[in-house]
């Protein structure tokens, strides 16, 4: 957990860093730690390291989220002549080793205060600043800077404070804020004559986060709020149905609370009326391009001010370290350029920045605005290779303004014309996997789908079919956007209910925005020459909402692209105060009627459930009904005695707790999902598709759902040393023999106590590194581009069960296959054991050869056999776009993988990966 603040150089009594000489950059590290050591430093060769001056550059710590106040960043930062610091409460004991030992006989409660340079990886890159004891005097309170904008829900700044220390930081709203308070409060009060975590008098652990990112550098006032939020907006302090106010800390709801705020939902309409807001939001893939343009005539083409912005980029960056460690210095290139170009007329907020490699997301506000803007989270997800690499992807911010709900996506979906169907499956992946958390616990987590409003953006790269270069543009010279849109695969999937179902989009009346010659606006003149195509869109879906204009903007001509931008006018349900407080006295009213009347008690649609021919990653769904009666009542799956969770690892019910009122209903899905981490032990028999749910309802019974099902065996999972002695598919093999071949220490494999000779390397892979030897050669983006998921079920169903000599899918799908079949190993081809020898040698040819050559027989060969593959792969590099770098990236952390047990790698630890991997690659070999 780890978030960024910005403190004010002041006078040696209040500062919290003294640079030798000028500004310097550095990031600081609190630690709360209750038995006065620092849980960072416990070896006896940390050395106290002396603050140096650091030359400005951007950084990316690894697994973790940066922010800057300077540059509203959350990911990177460049350096400004301000310190930084980083604020935390638990961090991973391998992530900075060793550090800089504290100094002896502290208090027994203490924050410690470390800076930091880029990846703080050594010792050499740590040094503790300071130490805050939490002892009598000491005191964490909510300040306010001189130009601070509020913007309920987002940042807070609070100030630490003991006898002989004063610090200042800026906290981002959300769950690492309010556990790091929770902890500072567990510990002060313990302290005697401590003020303990306030705000403005009060405890700040359960107080209101009335503050956001601040610009200004000034020093900061203590208990002066601007507006003045009263007690009166807050309404309640554990109801939150109210967007004046968010609880940092996690708020202890129970079941009247969440009663009460259940049925205010309900009669929301009772006491809101629409009011209209212009929302402006533009979309613009730069091509790695840095703003050496202004971008007004893109960001103020209105005369009248937007109440707010919504701003997206896509391909950022298009390095190789942004495309690997998403560590880019152009995120601030392009805030800058944004913030100096919104419209004049007004005075904007700068709400929260994501960001995801190369696809950026901002969000503005009217300043006079902020005070209704609430609960904002931010969400990512990448559909890049194996699902995850962010090259491709989306990412979301999510917030309410006023009582509307609204979340903000920007996605960047894959590309190449004949790909349309992946570009529908990144966007359903999106929809699926972002989830936003919601400040109260006992409510499951926020899709896209479940806001008021969604505005959708992006280079989507749907393109135009069925026509050639040159009628597209004579279509386009005529202006018959109509009939070219008849053409464009998004209007066609859409009318096909494929993808953006209920969604809108305006109508299209300005020409293609893809591909232009950079400089200019001349169509591509390359090689490929593309065909022109709408692939920047924006589209929308809720109620109340009108578009104003829908354009590009040719003006802008340093990228490719041309950027999009849409104007919406759009209704808000704002609360009036004196309706709202009549309908919480009433609800209050019925509710007192209600309680200890009777005991809850729900009707199940089902309790038994069967999964037939469960496969690997292939997901299965079963649904059921729960139905309440006449008492509301909040239900939950809760852990069987002894279990840590209340489900198997490859179960999940969605939602797994909620809340029912009276005689309402909720479906409840089951579902099955065997990935890496449980199909070996399913595959040997050791695990069984069987479980038993306990579904609780709050002061009422227990209800027992039993869950069965019978997994088809699969090589993904599977040891190679088994696989090698499995000459039939796995799924023509007896069960017993699949558990004996699994269960076969790796240490046997090279004896000879088998029947049969093992193969020299699976089956399984020699099928799909031949089937890209012979066809994917010379493919583009190989390794770079995700296939489709219907085509490796394909694969895998081809190589479980044998059913052809050649593998079905595209050559992407089939390398997606290998990458996550190597991904599947339960023992990684370099074995566990010989993690560490390689990172020490991985700058030694000699010694990193003689580690492949000890290992087992079966994974010296794979690897050796993967090598010259990818040599080969190389050979082609100027049709495939492959490089040494890319290959050692991808295969570094497949083919080498930590121990289970061992701590994440950090970025030291992947780039030596890296590196061992490199050596290979540039060795002369033979093909496979």
């Amino acid at each position: 957990m780890a978030e960024n603040c910005s403190r004010k150089h002041a006078a040696a009594c209040s500062t919290v860093l003294r640079p030798w000489g000028s500004y310097w950059r550095s990031r600081v590290k609190l630690l709360v730690d209750e038995d006065g050591r620092s849980p960072m430093a416990r070896s006896p060769h940390s050395r106290t390291i002396l603050p140096q001056q650091l030359t400005c550059q951007s950084f990316q710590c690894s697994g973790e989220r940066c922010y800057q106040d300077e540059a509203h960043a959350n990911k990177t930062v460049t350096c400004h002549n301000e310190t930084y610091c980083e604020v935390t409460c638990h961090l991973p004991l391998h992530r900075l080793r060793p550090l800089p030992p504290p100094p002896p006989e502290l208090p027994p409660k203490t924050i410690y205060v470390y800076t930091h340079r880029r990846m703080a990886i050594t010792a050499e890159d740590v040094w503790l600043e300071k130490v805050i004891p939490i002892t009598e005097g000491f005191a964490v309170e909510e300040v306010v800077l001189d130009s601070d904008l509020r913007v309920i829900g987002s940042d807070v700044t609070i100030q630490i404070s003991s006898e002989d220390d004063r610090l200042t930081v800026q906290l981002p709203f959300g769950s690492h804020t309010r556990t790091f308070l929770q902890e500072v409060s567990r510990c002060s009060p313990e302290v005697v004559g401590s003020e303990g975590v306030k705000q403005n008098g009060k405890k700040l652990a359960v107080s209101q986060n009335r503050s956001h990112d601040s610009t200004d550098k000034s020093a900061p006032r203590q208990n002066k709020l601007k507006p003045e939020v009263t007690t009166e907006m807050i309404r309640s302090s554990s109801v939150m149905v109210s967007n004046k106010a968010s609880i940092l800390s996690e708020p202890k709801f129970g079941l009247r609370d969440t009663m009460v705020k259940s049925q205010l939902v309900q009669m929301e309409d009772s006491y809101t009326h629409i009011q209209s807001f212009r929302f402006f939001v533009g979309t613009y893939n730069v091509n790695g391009q840095s703003p050496r343009e202004s971008l007004r005539p893109w960001l103020r083409c209105d005369a009248e001010p937007p109440d707010i912005y919504c701003v997206g980029f896509q391909e950022l960056d298009l390095s190789k370290e942004a495309f690997f460690f998403n560590d880019t210095p152009k995120e601030e290139e392009w805030f800058k350029a944004v913030t100096d170009s919104l419209h004049p007329d007004a005075k904007y907020a700068k709400v929260k920045l994501v960001r995801l490699v190369g696809i950026m997301l901002l969000l503005y506000v009217k300043a006079d605005l902020a005070l209704n803007i609430s609960e904002v989270e931010i969400e990512t997800v990448g559909t890049g290779i194996m699902g995850r690499m962010g090259n491709k992807g989306g990412v979301a911010i999510r917030f309410k303004f006023h009582n509307t709900s609204v979340c903000i996506v920007n996605s960047h979906l894959a590309a190449h014309t004949e790909e349309y169907e992946r570009r529908n499956q990144d966007f359903k992946d999106i929809c699926s996997r972002m989830q936003f958390c919601q400040s109260d616990p006992n409510l499951p987590p926020l899709t896209i789908g479940k806001h008021d409003v969604i505005l959708w953006l992006g280079d989507l790269n749907y393109r135009l079919e069925e026509l050639d270069v040159a009628k597209v543009k004579q279509l386009v010279d005529e202006k018959a956007f109509l009939e070219l849109c008849q053409y464009d695969q998004l209007k066609r999937q859409m009318n096909a209910n494929a993808v953006f179902e209920d969604f809108t989009e305006g109508e299209i009346s300005f020409q293609p925005t893809y591909k232009y010659d950079a400089g200019c606006d001349d169509w591509d003149t390359s090689e490929k020459c593309r065909v022109p195509a709408w692939c920047d869109r924006i589209l929308w879906k809720g109620q109340n909402i009108a578009q104003l204009s829908y354009r590009s903007h040719m003006a802008l001509k340093i990228s490719d692209h041309k950027p999009v931008s849409s104007l919406f006018d759009i209704g808000v349900k704002v609360v009036n105060e004196e309706l709202y407080r009549k309908a919480f006295e009433e609800i209050v009213r019925s509710l007192d009627k209600l309680e200890n009347a009777n005991i809850p008690s729900v009707t199940l649609s089902q309790r038994e459930f069967h999964f037939e021919d469960v496969k690997y990653m292939q997901l299965q769904v079963e649904k059921f009904t729960i139905r309440n009666g006449q008492v509301p009542c909040q239900f939950e799956f809760i852990s069987k005695p002894d279990e840590e969770t209340y489900c198997k690892e490859w179960l999940i019910a969605n939602p797994s707790k909620g809340f029912l009122l009276s005689d309402a209903e909720i479906t409840v899905e089951l579902e099955v999902f065997v990935n890496k981490s449980t199909a070996t032990h399913l595959n040997s028999g050791e695990e069984k598709l069987e479980d038993i749910l306990v579904l609780h309802l709050n002061r009422g019974k227990d209800y027992f759902l039993s869950v069965t099902g019978n997994y088809l065996p699969s090589c993904f999972g599977s040891p190679i040393h088994t696989l090698c002695y499995m000459r039939e598919p796995i799924q023509d093999m007896s069960a017993e023999s699949i558990r004996k071949l699994t269960l076969m220490p790796l240490e046997m494999s090279d004896d000879a106590v088998q029947a049969e000779k093992p193969m020299d390397i699976p089956k399984e892979l020699w099928m799909m590194v031949d089937h890209l030897y012979r066809n994917a050669s010379q493919q583009e983006d190989l390794f770079q581009q995700p296939g489709l998921r219907s085509e490796f079920e394909q694969i895998r169903d081809c190589l479980d069960k044998g059913m052809h000599d050649t593998l079905l899918g595209s050559n992407h799908s089939v390398a997606e296959a290998l990458l996550l079949f190597l991904e599947s190993l339960p023992e990684p081809v370099i074995c566990y054991r010989s993690y560490s020898s390689c990172l020490e040698c991985a700058s030694n040819y000699p010694l990193s050869s003689q580690i492949i050559s000890n290992l087992p027989g079966c994974h010296k060969n794979v690897f050796e056999y993967l090598m010259a593959f990818l040599r080969e792969l190389l050979k082609n590099s100027g049709k495939n776009h492959l490089d040494v770098n890319i290959l050692a990236s991808i295969f570094g952390g497949l083919l080498l993988r930590p121990p289970p047990g061992h701590p994440t790698p950090d970025m030291t630890e992947k780039r030596k990966a890296q590196q061992f991997i490199h050596q290979f690659l540039l060795r002369d070999d033979n093909s496979p």
